[in-house]
């Protein structure tokens, strides 16, 4: 084969991990190929954080992540810290900004990120081929053949960061777990995660209306609580507490929100009935619930009428809702709206110092397309660019 088209290493995906990883590597003093099926590279860091991409948090600690083997994040997290990409992002001059809970955001434009990512790039000659769709990849001895859309390619390093299942809209495919197969790994079930519930029936005929109002409200699915923001839509609930929970939460099980999560809703109600006996219930839950949402649990869940003319019995009955509301969910909003797709690759046999497969020498997984999956806030950016790190250190 061409001298030009054999490679040190070649890197199947150009998003967040493939691109650290490729840079990396190629301040190695590798010779990197980064294929790309689509006609940019990282159109998943352009769209993310609003268009302003929230690149990493100041707080990641392995307990942010979702894997059937929680370990195997620990030694690439260690590695590579949410300050070394900091450290990348003021080397190139780009203003950012912590918005809520260690969360870092651009000021301007997520483009800064992903022009800082092509400039190191191409600083260590690292060739990118977007546009590229990969045919088959086969290993004979020791050498990867990969066959594309623009030429046969040869390497003896072959690393997967083609991503998961999650916004297909983007180009996202199962094309990584096709390969994670045929080369004979462990696929764990994938599903949707950090993505809107769906409503139906009477519970989503009672909210639809009320679409775009925000409450406050800490979400709890088992043992597991976040504490956000709830988002009504016109398909039923979303925002930053739902999606967090949706990683965790299964169809069937029970899902409740704590709609007063800073107040004991009994001490409240009964602080309310002696301070203003003669206001309705409405009033008073509309002091602490926006206003709309409040009159909406009146109309379907509690007795609206004056404070002094509840009981004891119907107080503590209104407290437990309002204290755990329970959300009848009948399903989520699928691949097409999640932000991410939790297992895939069971990272039981790879690496977690180099993401090298245990079973192929020379093939590598990094980023979404293994059973690793962060909480919302910039905590799944943060593998890609550790495990990213962690495979192109050593490549």
């Amino acid at each position: 084969m061409a001298e030009n088209n054999v490679f040190d290493t070649v890197i199947i995906g150009g998003g967040a991990a493939g691109l650290m990883c490729a840079i990396v590597a190629g301040q190695r003093g590798k010779k990197v190929l980064v294929i790309e099926h689509a006609n940019r590279c990282g159109k998943k860091i352009l769209m993310s954080g609003g268009g302003r991409c929230n690149f990493t948090n100041t707080g990641t600690t392995p307990a942010n992540y979702l894997s059937n083997n929680p370990h195997f994040c620990k030694s690439a997290l260690a590695r590579y810290t949410p300050q070394h990409f900091i450290d990348m992002v003021e080397r190139h001059g780009i203003a950012y900004h912590e918005k809520e809970l260690g969360q870092l955001f651009c000021d301007e434009s997520s483009k800064q990120i992903v022009k800082m990512l092509l400039d190191e790039c191409e600083w260590v000659n690292v060739r990118i081929n977007t546009s590229c769709s990969v045919d088959s990849i086969e290993k004979k001895s020791n050498v990867f053949l990969i066959r594309t859309s623009q030429g046969n390619v040869q390497t003896s390093k072959c690393v997967i960061a083609s991503g998961g299942l999650s916004i297909p809209s983007m180009g996202a495919s199962g094309f990584g777990y096709e390969i994670a197969k045929q080369f004979g790994h462990t696929l764990l079930p994938t599903r949707a995660g950090l993505v809107p519930l769906t409503l139906t029936g009477k519970p989503q005929e009672q909210l639809s209306d009320l679409s775009g109002l925000a409450i406050p409200a800490e979400v709890s699915c088992r043992k597991i609580k976040f504490n956000n923001a709830i988002l009504i839509t016109h398909r039923g609930l979303s925002g930053p507490a739902i999606l967090q929970i949706s990683s965790y939460w299964q169809p069937g099980e029970a899902l409740h929100a704590d709609l007063l999560p800073t107040m004991n809703a009994l001490d409240f109600l009964q602080a309310q009935q002696t301070k203003h006996p003669a206001a309705e219930l409405k009033n008073c839950l509309s002091d602490v619930l926006p206003k709309r949402f409040a009159q909406r649990l009146c109309e379907i869940q509690f007795e609206n009428k004056p404070m002094k003319q509840h009981t004891l019995k119907q107080l503590q009955v209104i407290a437990e809702v309002l204290n755990h509301w329970p959300i009848i969910a009948s399903g989520t909003e699928g691949y097409r709206t999640a932000e991410v797709t939790l297992g895939g690759v069971d990272t039981r046999e790879l690496s977690s110092s180099t993401m090298e497969s245990t079973l192929v020498e020379g093939l590598y997984f990094i980023g979404e397309v293994m059973d690793v999956t962060g909480h919302l806030g910039g905590y799944n950016f943060q593998w890609a660019w550790a495990s990213g790190y962690a495979c192109g250190t050593a490549l």
